[in-house]
């Protein structure tokens, strides 16, 4: 980099000298623990110098902002010109409720909507399915039908707002539904900005909220990359996600691994299906987690571009720049907050916070401090955006790009991840891609490791958690948690009776008609879902039908 051989030569001797001196003063003055590690348990040494970067290339492993390999951000002003997305996530009981607080957020300054579902939706049911009793409204907002999505983002100008959805098996269904609200506002489709996760490998590996088998689900997404390149190009057509991966318990090598295996997974499925990789590639995203330990997090996120990039390049011989720039979303880790102390949970997040921005993300949700113990209340929800805005205007960390490139810590431990997050990705490609790997169990007994190693070090005492193993307090039960009514299942029913009685049924039943008869042959899938929500069928109609063509996926591993 900036030392030659023999200066490194030079420096290394001195660093081999200093340690000597240093294990004889701790004979006497011993570190706090005999292990340094981060908090994916990766070594960290004393202090870093020159020599941990000694092969480092500027120009091929750093480059400039906005240039291959884009390690320092895929844009070469990023906060100076514009603040990420502050897309809050929200979505609990009815459509009615959820509405609300969307129109909270925007006035409170949220910059973008970001819509969880309740599980019934996820997994394509109805409110009014057997399987579906107790959890409506419960862990997000219940839609059944276009006239919920209609309730949901009324008054809400989706030609100014950029939404995303956090729905994966029916993201077609969900997807569709937006359209055609959109429709309704006199907004077309061409105008639509945003994203669906769209993600169903990561549901195989770590959430399980699937439907359908590996084969029908991957066609489903490279129908749903084919007909918004034609007809809603500004939309994000999938978040390939590492956040599910890391609340599961993985490492941070493993987040960026295994999320980027999926990620060459459905590169390689919709090249197969015939799509030029340029014409798709730039609206691919992705989904991060952000935990405690800043620097690694921060490192994580620059090796995760690097990485990218190059697979895009060199791989799959991407020519247009925006194809090899990997853009992600990042929300703070809720797997690391706390019952215990909830206050401290404030703090938690604003670190995370730093470690999104200093990363370079696209958008960012923070969690709410309550979260470990119920769905935010308003007064958390104000607080939790509050703190994205004061890193934003207070912090000065936005004033300039990547200001922590060049440390050699960071420059280091970028390169450790990168490193080990491409042998994951050689060990999937030996066991012959993510789907495989996945129903062998390989990538889910990885996580599972992980995810007991550090469990242990907890139990052990090895690894702190304020509030949880140490700094206790007597606690009260705490008070003003937001509360889903267990009337809203019944509601939803009695909305879903009403839209059947009143709708042209005749036309729902050739709608679904037509849908089946595309299911069963190749054309894309996506216009006749569309029209099928336009006739008010619902998600749990639509998602039967498919579930009758495609079948349904069975685990095939014990894990």
């Amino acid at each position: 980099m900036m030392f030659n051989k023999d200066q490194i030569s030079v420096l290394k001797d001195a660093v081999d000298r200093e340690n000597s001196k240093t294990q004889e003063k701790l004979q006497k003055r011993p570190e706090r623990k005999n292990v340094f590690t981060t908090g994916s348990g990766a070594p960290v040494n004393r202090y870093y110098t020159p020599v941990d970067i000694a092969d480092m290339d500027y120009m091929n492993d750093l480059g400039l902002p906005g240039q291959y390999p884009y390690t320092r951000g895929v844009q070469p002003t990023m906060y100076r010109g514009r603040f990420w997305t502050m897309r809050m996530y929200a979505g609990f009981a009815t459509a009615e409720e959820s509405n609300k607080r969307y129109k909270f957020l925007v006035e409170q300054g949220s910059s973008g909507l970001s819509v969880a579902f309740d599980l019934p939706t996820q997994i394509g049911y109805d409110s009014d399915h057997p399987l579906s009793e107790g959890e409506v409204g419960k862990v997000g907002v219940a839609i059944d039908s276009l006239a919920d999505m209609e309730i949901l983002f009324d008054g809400i100008p989706l030609d100014k707002v950029s939404t995303s959805m956090t729905i994966n098996a029916p993201a077609s269904v969900l997807l569709a539904m937006y359209i055609a609200v959109a429709e309704k506002q006199g907004v077309s489709a061409d105008k639509l900005r945003g994203t669906i996760q769209n993600d169903i490998l990561k549901e195989y590996i770590a959430r399980g909220t699937y439907i359908f088998p590996t084969e029908p689900s991957m066609r489903l997404i490279t129908d749903i990359f084919e007909y918004c390149s034609q007809n809603v190009p500004l939309w994000n057509t999938i978040s390939i996600s590492g956040y599910h991966i890391r609340e599961a318990g993985s490492t941070a090598a493993q987040e960026i691994g295994f999320t980027l295996a999926d990620g060459i997974a459905y590169v390689e499925a919709a090249i197969k299906a015939g799509l030029d990789v340029d014409a798709f590639a730039p609206r691919l995203s992705f989904f991060f987690n952000a935990h405690n330990d800043l620097l690694e997090e921060v490192s994580k996120y620059r090796a995760a571009r690097r990485l990218w990039a190059r697979i895009m390049k060199e791989r799959f011989g991407a020519k247009d720049p925006k194809s090899m720039q990997l853009k992600f979303h990042t929300q703070t880790g809720g797997s690391t907050l706390t019952a215990q102390q909830p206050d401290n949970n404030i703090v938690r997040v604003a670190i995370q916070t730093l470690a999104a921005v200093l990363g370079g993300t696209q958008s960012l949700h923070t969690n709410s401090k309550d979260e470990a113990l119920a769905l935010p209340t308003e007064d958390s929800v104000r607080i939790a955006l509050r703190t994205q805005q004061i890193v934003a205007h207070e912090s000065g960390v936005t004033e300039v790009v990547d200001p922590l490139a060049g440390s050699y810590y960071i420059e280091a431990k970028t390169k450790e991840i990168e490193d080990e997050a491409y042998a994951y990705i050689n060990k999937i490609d030996e066991i012959g891609g993510a789907p495989k790997a996945i129903d062998m169990g390989y990538i889910q007994q990885e996580i599972m490791d992980a995810a007991y190693d550090y469990q242990k070090k907890v139990e052990n005492n090895d690894v702190i958690v304020v509030g949880l193993n140490k700094y206790q307090v007597e606690e009260e039960a705490p008070k003003g948690l937001l509360r889903v009514d267990p009337a809203v299942g019944e509601m939803q029913k009695d909305k879903l009776k009403t839209l059947r009685q009143e709708r042209d049924n005749a036309k729902v039943e050739a709608q679904l008609k037509a849908l089946k008869s595309a299911c069963e042959g190749t054309e894309n899938v996506m216009p006749l879902i569309l029209d099928a929500v336009k006739a008010y069928a619902t998600l749990g109609e639509v998602c039967g039908v498919m579930r009758e063509v495609f079948g349904e996926y069975q685990q095939s591993v014990s894990l």
